[in-house]
């Protein structure tokens, strides 16, 4: 009577463990971030990480500017950690402050963690030279030495803009440098140069779903 009255016990401890891995699991795989493989945005999801590097083959391209401190800041910089990009311009009156205030929460809200960057790329590096950017992230109160604001030749930052980060969505994708590039879009990227989600820099509710994300990114999800 004891043995199978054990024997029992053992079975439905063994089943309990077993539905309760199968849960993590798939918790695990429902709340991966998506991926995004091509301008139009529609989310990739992927559970089997094995499948990544053949199913999305979208990167980041190369790039190398000069940061607000004359300093080149390349695609090295940013190997193996995550990072925010956005697009922005020193003169702008209208969503450029609204989403570097934004994203400021985010950043300050990860006490400069080593593990994410920003880049903050400017739209009219004619006009932002090194030493405007420097002043723009002082006046502006960022203290984040991983946070970056660069500049260089215009068609390199468009054509980064709108054909690695996908900054205006499809809509800007076969654009050149000729059209002015304006968006208030931050793009997240993973340790692998992978786009992983798109958020809008003037929501602050998005702010709470990029500082999420990111959050999920650390831990590998």
């Amino acid at each position: 009577m004891y043995r199978i009255v054990f024997l029992l016990l053992s079975s439905i401890l063994i089943l309990s463990c077993n539905h309760r891995k199968k849960q993590e699991s798939y918790i695990k795989e429902t709340l991966a971030l998506p991926y995004y493989n091509d301008p139009t945005f529609t989310p990739v999801f992927i559970q089997d990480t094995s499948r990544v590097t053949t199913d999305i083959t979208h990167t980041i391209a190369d790039f190398e500017f000069l940061n607000q401190d004359s300093i080149l800041v390349n695609q090295d910089y940013i190997d193996n950690k995550i990072h925010v990009a956005n697009f922005i311009f020193t003169s702008c009156g209208s969503i450029c402050p609204v989403m570097t205030e934004h994203l400021k929460l985010v950043s300050d809200s990860l006490h400069n963690d080593d593990t994410v960057v920003f880049l903050s790329y400017s739209v009219t590096p004619w006009i932002d030279t090194p030493s405007v950017l420097n002043t723009y992230k002082k006046n502006q109160g960022i203290t984040n030495t991983n946070w970056h604001f660069l500049t260089g030749e215009k068609s390199d930052i468009y054509s980064l803009a709108r054909q690695s980060y996908y900054a205006e969505e499809d809509i800007g994708f076969s654009r050149d440098s000729t059209e002015f590039l304006h968006t208030e879009h931050l793009i997240l990227v993973d340790k692998t140069k992978r786009i992983r989600g798109i958020y809008n820099g003037t929501v602050a509710l998005d702010m709470t779903a990029l500082i999420n994300d990111i959050r999920m990114l650390q831990h590998g999800r």
